[in-house]
């Protein structure tokens, strides 16, 4: 007879746990592949990516070690805040004027505007800030922080597992052991 094993709380945190684990791990995966061989500093699948603040110029607006959440949405207007690759790296500013083909943007903190970028060189406008979240996606990012992620949920999911293991074991010796007592007593 097969057994079956009951459904508890333990068994979802199991699960979940190793979901994030295989999240991190494919996302991590991703990214890297798309910075390392296309050259796309901000993948946006699904429409929608994730950088984080590195410099100053947005200030009070967003700060270094924000991370924000860029869609890919179009046309952009003046004042949207864009994300756009110039060379190997992004930008995050206020577009300030829009001229054909072309896209001016100024950080909210520096006194002159950028150099006139090409509108296929925008990624997206920014939609959302969270606040000092940013230095812990970089750390995750980092095969360091890789490892522990992956660590932390092989921890919190075999930890237990193997715990609940040691005492069914050890509740099946205790009846083993009981089973030739009475049968000695015989």
């Amino acid at each position: 007879m097969k057994k079956h094993k009951k459904f508890t709380i333990k068994n979802l945190l199991r699960l979940v746990m190793l979901a994030v684990c295989g999240g991190v791990l494919g996302v991590n995966l991703y990214l890297a592949n798309a910075n390392r061989l296309v050259g796309n500093q901000l993948p946006m699948p699904f429409g929608y990516g994730a950088a984080v603040v590195l410099s100053g110029s947005m200030e009070p607006a967003m700060s270094v070690g924000d991370l924000i959440i860029v869609s890919e949405d179009k046309p952009y207007a003046v004042d949207d805040v864009v994300v756009f690759q110039s060379g190997g790296s992004l930008v995050v500013h206020r577009v300030c004027d829009i001229q054909g083909d072309s896209v001016t943007t100024k950080g909210d903190a520096n006194n002159i505007a950028d150099s006139p970028v090409d509108k296929s060189a925008v990624k997206g406008t920014v939609v959302a800030v969270l606040p000092r979240v940013g230095g812990l996606v970089n750390f995750i990012k980092t095969p360091l922080g890789t490892i522990l992620v992956v660590a932390a949920a092989v921890a919190l999911t075999e930890l237990p597992y193997r715990r609940e293991k040691q005492k069914d074991d050890e509740q099946r010796q205790q009846i083993i052991d009981e089973i030739r007592r009475l049968k000695d007593e015989k």
